[in-house]
């Protein structure tokens, strides 16, 4: 069981650093427009610019809680360095509270329609709402509730690279329309991530 909980904590720290640099190249570097993912939107966007200034705010700040989580995971980070555990956890928050809105914003005109929408909104809320929970616990000095609800808020955080992989899986793989397959990868997305951290957390992996 130890073993297997050392690889899991493993794969968490190294997955979120490769998504990070493959995010950040993507999207600033190889399409800094976004003209690949606003050519697969059902209609024209009718403030582009600003939809493009808000999408690279909630990537940066999406990136900001990947670089954070796993950091704020490391026991020996926690142990060894708890003013840096503070201070990271601080800008993991931070970076989760100011994402809302952008990321309200881009939910309204996600690929899909209004059934991506919903699936975004829940998205944010529970993101959120683990995020804030996990940071009122630790205030209140209930440090097992304040890491079970910052497991969750993480998990929650690899939402972007599940629906890249779901939509790979259904559209590229099994030929489904990508509309279908975005859609169904936005809803996924939490339902899975919740509960892979609810399993875990239940197991004491991590």
């Amino acid at each position: 069981m130890k073993d297997n909980a050392k690889v899991i904590r493993t794969i968490m720290l190294i997955i979120p650093f490769m998504w990070v640099l493959h995010t950040l190249s993507k999207n600033f570097m190889v399409d800094p427009d976004f003209q690949g993912f606003l050519s697969k939107k059902d209609e024209l966007l009718a403030h582009e610019s600003l939809w493009v200034v808000i999408i690279r705010i909630h990537i940066i700040l999406a990136t900001t809680s990947l670089i954070t989580g796993p950091l704020g995971m490391i026991k020996s980070i926690r142990v060894k360095f708890l003013k840096f555990h503070r201070w990271n956890g601080r800008i993991y928050v931070l970076s989760i509270a100011l994402n809302y809105i952008p990321g309200l914003y881009v939910s309204f005109f996600a690929t899909g329609g209004w059934l991506s929408t919903v699936g975004f909104l829940i998205l944010n809320t529970l993101w959120i709402t683990t995020t804030l929970l996990g940071y009122s616990y630790i205030k209140k000095r209930q440090v097992l509730a304040h890491s079970k609800w910052m497991i969750r808020s993480f998990f929650l955080s690899f939402a972007n690279m599940i629906i890249y992989i779901i939509v790979a899986i259904f559209h590229n793989a099994l030929s489904f329309s990508y509309d279908t397959s975005y859609t169904m990868a936005v809803w996924l997305c939490w339902i899975l991530n919740i509960s892979l951290a609810e399993l875990l957390i239940r197991k004491k992996i991590v």
